[in-house]
């Protein structure tokens, strides 16, 4: 398990190289600003501390299902609250908790280290709390878990699979895959993969992981985005001031499957 996600996270690191430093400049804030939907900060009690989670309701006179929100290793920044928003537009509630502790970062180097210092049973803990949260505590849900993530998020959603019985499906979008074969036995729902073309860092875990999961009896479905990098869905956002035209292209390719496989829950 620690191998799996050291190697998630060595992963991401390297992708970041990359990518230059205007590309992970934030943005998104004029879809929340714009927004009709209702969006709420909350406290959220996790073991002996505290954390935030930011939560958007979608416009519906009936109770909806709620989808886990896992960052990228830049943590909760206004991409992903946006992304919260659009999954919000499309029916769902999405819950994103802030795993990095209100921390905001100017470059790579500082998200890197921020991460790499995130003990993993920590972010288990607040992952569950959120969970717990979004269940117990959203009277507007009609029970429904999922999960999504994005990179290191990507890898923490499969993961997260093995760790929590209620889910009902996972979205791991550009995150390597399970490993071994009892982590596979533990998957809770099917998993959707959402993968690039030009990512073979990560590619490269889903041949295995399709044997284990098939060989435990468990539903995996990756797909692999022509043209596509690494962080398409943030690289490939039209309002992205460093939007890439192959990423753009998997981008909308990804999210009308994702639309898709939402309406199923």
């Amino acid at each position: 398990m620690a191998l799996k996600r050291g190697f998630v996270f060595l992963t991401c690191l390297f992708v970041a190289l990359t990518i230059s430093a205007e590309e992970i400049k934030d943005f998104g804030r004029d879809r929340l600003n714009g927004s009709p939907r209702h969006a709420d900060w909350v406290d959220i009690k996790s073991g002996d501390r505290t954390i935030k989670a930011f939560v958007v309701y979608p416009e519906s006179k009936n109770k909806t299902p709620v989808v886990l929100v896992i960052s990228e290793i830049f943590g909760l920044t206004d991409w992903v609250r946006s992304l919260c928003d659009e999954l919000a537009e499309n029916g769902v509630i999405a819950i994103a908790p802030d795993l990095h502790g209100g921390q905001k970062f100017e470059d790579l180097d500082g998200a890197r280290k921020a991460t790499s210092a995130l003990p993993k049973d920590q972010v288990q803990r607040d992952l569950d709390a959120t969970a717990d949260y979004a269940l117990t505590k959203i009277p507007a849900t009609n029970g429904t878990l999922a999960v999504c993530g994005f990179c290191w998020g990507g890898g923490w959603t499969f993961s997260y699979t093995h760790m929590n019985p209620k889910l009902k499906a996972a979205y791991s979008f550009y995150g390597v895959a399970v490993d071994n074969q009892d982590d596979a036995k533990k998957v809770a729902c099917p998993v959707y993969g959402f993968y690039a073309e030009n990512d073979e860092r990560v590619d490269a875990t889903i041949p295995k992981a399709e044997e284990l999961m098939k060989s435990a009896g468990k539903k995996y479905e990756p797909v692999i985005y022509k043209g596509a990098g690494h962080g398409f869905m943030r690289s490939g956002e039209p309002n992205n001031p460093e939007k890439r035209d192959g990423d753009a292209k998997a981008r909308d390719e990804a999210w009308a499957r994702w639309k898709t496989l939402l309406k199923q829950l």
